[in-house]
């Protein structure tokens, strides 16, 4: 097994705030990128200042980060990727630039010559030989297709010892081969390549009357593919969520270096929740400790599609699919995220008043459940007043901050949960 300072856990921080959730609940690494160079383009908050205020955190905080720019960009882009590039080559100097367009390659060896490549999922590479050939490159790191499977990724490894291996373990999986999907762009105009996917794949389709309730391939007759519809369609489509967590020593021994968590878009609950899961369970690996089976009833709490282990293990099948409906599920939603002491004089002799964004429906008397980094408990909320220090019984999602009474010592971006 690798020592523990070989092995990573990787998050995606979308914007400030999720990288500092990111920080306090354990991840040691970060991917992060900027509008136009990025594949979740449309999500990302981060301009050229914050995401130098981000890098000065990072590094305050001894983590590391890369940079994305792993879309394939029109020529119409060259000229800014260009500039870009010595923006990153000069002023934030990741710890690596996720890439996929060996046109871009080039470019980082012209603009950005200091920075380590990694070649992104979306490079596609499946096999020892592909490792080969953009190791000739240059890249010192290559993030596997979650289509790879096991024995797979050990193969890799040990035709390629001296390179690293970045595995996805956790989040959305593509209906599409490593996320290259031409649904969007065909029915909506915005390309899946370019950072802005529609998720076509999560929408419901109808099945056309005068059909039989299965689909036919046509190189492949007599193989059917089932589709179950009910009074809001069929999602034939839409892929249940991938986790990992049992299987972290599988990876480990098979060449994996870096543990990668999905989800830039998600919300701060989901980056809190799965990162604190995925942070116990590498420290519990290491440890040689047994895994704990509570940590998916953990990861569960947040909004997910049923779980499986990708193509770990063989070709998923029927299984991997979540026909009934394209909502995810959860166990637990979030009501609250505390954001700090109140800074008031009616409460300036308390300790335990907080002022906590209020993202759900909350009631005076409810039976809340709340996490830290490092613990977790449930309470009996008594006490909730709005800003002007007025006693409330009731809030809902969008209500904006309020007080609520907890306990001592709670951090910054502590979570309140209930169940649903």
């Amino acid at each position: 097994m690798k020592r523990l300072g070989d092995l990573e856990l990787l998050v995606p921080a979308g914007n400030m705030e999720k990288l500092k959730v990111g920080l306090q609940y354990g991840a040691d690494a970060f991917y992060m990128g900027m509008p136009s160079f990025s594949m979740r383009s449309r999500i990302n908050n981060f301009d050229e200042k914050s995401i130098m205020e981000g890098v000065r955190l990072i590094r305050k905080s001894g983590k590391k980060f890369y940079v994305t720019i792993n879309i394939y960009p029109r020529g119409n882009k060259v000229d800014a990727f260009k500039k870009h590039l010595k923006f990153l080559n000069d002023k934030m100097k990741p710890d690596g630039v996720i890439l996929a367009d060996p046109g871009v390659l080039e470019m980082v060896k012209e603009y950005a010559p200091k920075l380590p490549i990694h070649m992104s999922v979306q490079a596609n590479v499946l096999n020892y030989r592909a490792v080969k050939f953009w190791q000739k490159q240059g890249a010192t790191r290559i993030i596997l297709p979650r289509e790879l499977m096991l024995s797979e990724i050990k193969e890799i490894h040990e035709k390629c010892p001296d390179m690293e291996l970045e595995f996805f373990v956790h989040g959305a999986i593509c209906v599409a081969y490593s996320g290259r999907c031409l649904l969007s762009a065909y029915m909506t105009g915005r390309d899946a390549n370019q950072g802005i996917c529609a998720h076509n794949c999560r929408w419901n389709y109808k099945v056309r009357e005068g059909h039989e309730y299965a689909l036919e391939e046509e190189e492949r007759p007599g193989e059917f593919y089932p589709i179950e519809e009910d009074s809001h369609g069929t999602y034939i489509m839409n892929s249940k969520d991938m986790c990992l967590l049992p299987y972290l020593k599988d990876l480990v021994d098979a060449g994996i270096c870096s543990f990668k968590v999905e989800g830039r878009n998600k919300t701060e609950y989901y980056l809190a929740t799965v990162t604190k899961a995925y942070r116990q369970a590498i420290d519990d690996m290491m440890s040689r400790k047994k895994f704990d089976k509570k940590l998916l009833a953990e990861v569960a709490k947040t909004g997910n599609r049923g779980f499986i282990p990708g193509f770990l293990f063989g070709f998923p099948g029927n299984k991997n699919v979540e026909f009934d409906k394209s909502a995810p599920q959860q166990t637990y939603k979030v009501v609250g995220i505390l954001k700090g002491a109140v800074n008031s004089k009616k409460f300036a002799k308390s300790d335990d008043f907080y002022e906590v964004e209020i993202r759900n429906r909350l009631e005076k008397g409810w039976i809340v459940e709340i996490m830290t980094p490092d613990k977790q408990f449930e309470m009996k909320l008594l006490d909730m007043f709005d800003l002007q220090g007025e006693a409330v019984e009731l809030v809902h999602g969008g209500a904006g901050n309020k007080i609520l009474k907890l306990r001592k010592g709670l951090p910054e971006n502590s979570i309140l949960r209930i169940k649903c």
